[in-house]
């Protein structure tokens, strides 16, 4: 069971948009919402559910808006929610910007999305693109488009429409890794995890099935192949086009596919990762007038490798003042706001080592730091890399008039949430 009915309301509560699915929940309950959630705020115990006698309030916030969905059954609390993000992914395709303002030019619009996303309190088509197809965005186009809805909604694939056409067909795939780390400053490693996503961008003709191989280890095991290069993969999770069922069975990777960008999987694995980039920071202060921190920043990754974009946030006490820099490599500048130092360097080879010197004035009275001091963030990309090891071993694509279409694989690792604390 999922909501009863879906409303979007502005910052203070007042109802823009409201679509009643089932008839079994007051619109007037909606005006209980403002007044509960601003209670709870003030208690101190807001929570994305909120009750009032036998209505259940299920709410998300994005930029200047609230969307809420009401029920009165047990309902399935991630599938409201999964909804609720749903609206704000499709609104965002159709408006560009999801806000007060474009709900209110948008009236139409919005209550034709709505009546398609769902139905009777229940989640139907939900891919934008499908939905651009017969939901068009210029008034008079909704008088005189299509009458009728497009066989795709009704369709067994109903994330690809029929007839599609290219005159060359090819498929991009990038794989790409998130390296989450929290080193404590004893440099020892309190977190360490990566985050993928396999993501592709489709031009091929046709009704195409593709199937994607994969270095997995599970099916390494079935096959009794060499496992000594192969992934073990965790929360593997898929967009809806793939075959779970042969998933399960072979582990292999089947689907039809949408037609243009989308991310056809994502994973995680909670190995420990050597720190990429490391840091190494000293500050000394000098008779209570000044600072000088010496950060020293070091490639431990792969020689043929480059991390390209590399910023290391530094954090500098909140009192400083006249900063200067000298950096063996890239350039340093101070975000006073941030009361941080910024390093930036273009590109960062593996095994390399740079430093960088940061002297800041004091204020001739000292201020006692009681707050300890932030850690130092790491931005970066590195190109044709996987800390996982993670390849594309295969990518087959069938298609019933036998033309030839190319892969093409990319793989990225990037910083996530990358962080080093020092003493």
């Amino acid at each position: 069971m999922s909501a009863s009915a879906v409303f979007i309301l502005d910052v203070k509560g007042k109802p823009l948009i409201s679509r009643n699915y089932k008839g079994d929940v007051a619109m007037s309950e909606i005006d209980h919402f403002m007044p509960l959630l601003m209670q709870r705020e003030e208690e101190g115990a807001l929570t994305p559910l909120l009750s009032h006698g036998r209505v259940h309030f299920l709410w998300i916030k994005y930029s200047n808006l609230y969307l809420v969905a009401t029920t009165l059954k047990n309902a399935n609390a991630s599938l409201v929610y999964s909804f609720l993000y749903k609206i704000v992914e499709v609104f965002s395709e159709y408006f560009k910007e999801l806000e007060e303002e474009s709900i209110r030019d948008n009236f139409v619009i919005v209550y034709e999305l709505l009546d398609e996303l769902m139905d009777f309190g229940f989640p139907q088509t939900t891919d934008s693109k499908i939905l651009q197809e017969y939901i068009t965005q210029q008034g008079n186009k909704l008088e005189t488009g299509k009458s009728r809805v497009p066989p795709t909604v009704t369709n067994a694939v109903s994330w690809r429409s029929e007839g599609i056409k290219y005159k060359k067909n090819e498929v991009f795939i990038d794989v790409i890794e998130s390296v989450n780390l929290l080193v404590n400053a004893n440099g020892s490693v309190l977190l360490s995890e990566i985050v993928g996503s396999i993501k592709l961008k489709v031009f091929l003709s046709g009704m195409p099935e593709l199937r994607l191989g994969l270095n997995d280890r599970v099916l390494f095991e079935l096959t009794g192949r060499n496992k000594n290069k192969s992934v073990e993969l965790e929360d593997v999770k898929f967009h809806q086009c793939v075959r779970l069922s042969r998933f399960d069975n072979d582990r292999t990777i089947s689907f039809i596919p949408p037609d243009g960008d989308f991310e056809l999987m994502s994973y995680r694995l909670s190995t420990q990762v050597k720190p990429l980039i490391w840091i190494e920071s000293v500050i000394e202060k000098f008779s209570h007038s000044r600072v000088e921190i010496m950060v020293k920043a070091k490639g431990q990754f792969k020689k043929q490798s480059v991390a390209n974009g590399v910023e290391i946030s530094v954090p500098v006490p909140s009192d400083a003042d006249s900063p200067r820099f000298k950096t063996s490599v890239g350039s340093a500048k101070y975000v006073p706001e941030k009361n941080t130092v910024i390093w930036s360097i273009k590109s960062f080879p593996g095994g390399k080592e740079y430093l960088m010197r940061a002297h800041f004035g004091l204020p001739s009275v000292e201020k006692e730091e009681v707050e300890g001091r932030p850690p130092i963030g790491v931005k970066f990309e590195i190109p044709y890399f996987t800390v996982s090891g993670i390849q594309v071993r295969y990518m087959k694509i069938i298609e019933k008039s036998g033309y030839q279409a190319l892969p093409w694989v990319r793989y990225i690792t990037q910083s996530g949430d990358y962080q080093l604390r020092t003493s």
